[in-house]
């Protein structure tokens, strides 16, 4: 944890996460996390950055990542995504209470294919939840005009890389 995040270098993140090689393009080396993914933002594919975050981070703050994304582009989702924001946000503070996970399985069952639904079956206990988040995360992105895109996804990943070194922290 020399760069204080959870895995010291990009080379360890994908080596406690293989699958991370088959959803980006990018090569791991021995930079720090931190920079490995800044270097991301700042290439050629710059979305990679939220892919790398969505592994860098533990389930439960990735989750909490992604509540924080789309939250902050609240006014381009509908309301039956901040609906699920809520039960998502209600989780985050008692991931143990069975009836959130009960109501956000429900809620579900709609078959909703929108960025908090991503956010909602990550909290619910969907497989593979790097990938949930990554998907959720990308999808709200999609909504934000061209124009302003670039900043908001280096708002994104910049907020991913603040809350893995607080769990870093935390976990130290």
């Amino acid at each position: 944890m020399v760069d204080g995040t959870l895995f010291r270098t990009a080379r360890d993140m994908f080596a406690a996460h293989p699958e991370a090689a088959r959803d980006m393009l990018a090569v791991p080396d021995d930079r720090a996390s931190v920079e490995f993914c800044r270097a991301l933002l700042n290439g050629r594919t710059p979305e990679e950055a939220v892919t790398f975050c969505a592994y860098l981070l533990p389930p439960r703050a990735a989750v909490w990542w992604a509540h924080e994304c789309l939250s902050n582009i609240g006014e381009l989702i509908d309301e039956g995504d901040r609906t699920l924001l809520e039960l998502v946000r209600i989780w985050v503070s008692d991931p143990q209470d069975m009836s959130v996970r009960a109501t956000l399985n429900e809620a579900l069952a709609e078959d909703r294919k929108t960025p908090a639904a991503w956010v909602a079956a990550a909290a619910a206990g969907a497989a593979m939840p790097a990938r949930v988040i990554n998907a959720s995360i990308l999808a709200g992105l999609a909504r934000v005009s061209l124009e302003d895109r670039r900043a908001v996804l280096a708002d994104f990943v910049e907020m991913g890389l603040a809350l893995a070194e607080t769990e870093a922290l935390q976990q130290a």
